[in-house]
């Protein structure tokens, strides 16, 4: 009897060996081969660079007019007619209404044109034959900038005096972590939208010394970013470039890399065009070993890789616990 249970224990222990030999040779290796480069994107789109405004003219001009807006309070006055002294506000519509000459339209002018057109209008009307109008600004709640998209506290930024780009930024707490550096200004009077590429090196900080004046409207875009979710060591949301291309392995490296529980041959790309998701099947571990190339990432794109339950356990009690378990369904009857 001692011989048939040391025998069926000895029978036992090999089977257990096996198992747990099959076990471990089931796990992936760490392969060292060459890396082929990342794989184009599925949808044939990458992040396209945007070419920054340069000229001059546009991003530093020598004059930049007020314009007459709506809610200004004018001083008018006309040289040596004592009754033409009036402090008046500017309507809704941009008009004034002026004794002697009624209504007239200034929105949208500037001072000089303005004082031109009130000119006109008292010798059209014959009322003074050689007018010297003078318009001076009391209140102008149209000093502003407009700052919306991606910054602490988008909103209204007063333009008092000379203000530049960064101190507009700076008075909306400044670009948010998924903020471009990008800077989209949408200014009256210029065709097209000035763009200012702000950058990440200190060296180029003269780009955020171009003026702002009253009436520009500055965006600042969301970046594209990518999310990392399941067995990953950081799911977190990740900005993409505006020059530079995320791959797959590169995003991996981001998240703190891959754990040992990850099932490397389920890892998923969900990428949604339009209103329709599409999940992109990639094998991982394949692409650590340079089977296959690297996927090149897009914006909005969720990285997924599920857990291997088997993988988990191990990790969680170690491989005792794997043998542990392989032993008991071996006594089982």
């Amino acid at each position: 009897m001692c011989e048939i249970g040391v025998q069926h224990t000895m029978n036992t222990q090999s089977v257990i060996i096996k198992s747990a030999t099959l076990l471990l040779c089931s796990l992936p290796l760490h392969a060292h081969a060459q890396y082929i480069g990342p794989a184009a994107s599925s949808a044939g789109v990458e992040n396209t660079p945007v070419v920054p405004t340069t000229d001059p003219n546009i991003l530093h001009p020598t004059t930049h007019d007020f314009l007459l807006a709506q809610g200004d309070l004018l001083s008018v006055r006309v040289f040596a007619v004592p009754d033409f002294n009036q402090s008046v506000r500017v309507m809704p519509d941009g008009s004034l209404t002026l004794p002697l000459i009624g209504t007239v339209h200034i929105g949208g002018l500037n001072i000089q044109q303005a004082e031109q057109l009130i000119a006109k209008k008292l010798i059209d009307d014959g009322m003074v034959r050689d007018p010297q109008v003078s318009i001076s600004v009391i209140e102008a709640p149209n000093l502003i900038t407009t700052v919306t998209g991606e910054v602490h506290m988008p909103g209204l930024v007063p333009v008092i005096g000379q203000r530049t780009l960064a101190d507009v930024l700076a008075a909306s707490g400044g670009i948010n972590p998924i903020g471009s550096h990008v800077v989209t200004i949408i200014r009256p009077g210029v065709e097209g939208a000035i763009t200012v590429d702000l950058g990440s090196d200190p060296s180029h900080s003269a780009r955020a010394d171009i003026p702002i004046f009253a009436g520009d409207h500055i965006i600042v875009a969301r970046t594209g970013v990518i999310y990392t979710f399941g067995a990953f060591h950081l799911q977190s949301a990740f900005p993409l470039s505006n020059s530079t291309p995320l791959t797959l392995l590169q995003a991996c490296a981001l998240a703190g890399g891959v754990p040992f529980e990850a099932q490397r041959n389920g890892t998923r790309i969900i990428r949604t065009v339009g209103n329709q998701r599409t999940q992109i099947k990639v094998d991982l571990g394949k692409v650590i070993s340079g089977k296959v190339p690297d996927p090149v990432l897009q914006p909005d794109d969720i990285v997924f890789i599920p857990t291997n339950a088997m993988r988990a356990a191990i990790r969680a009690g170690g491989l005792s616990t794997v043998l542990t378990a392989l032993y008991a369904v071996q006594l089982a009857p």
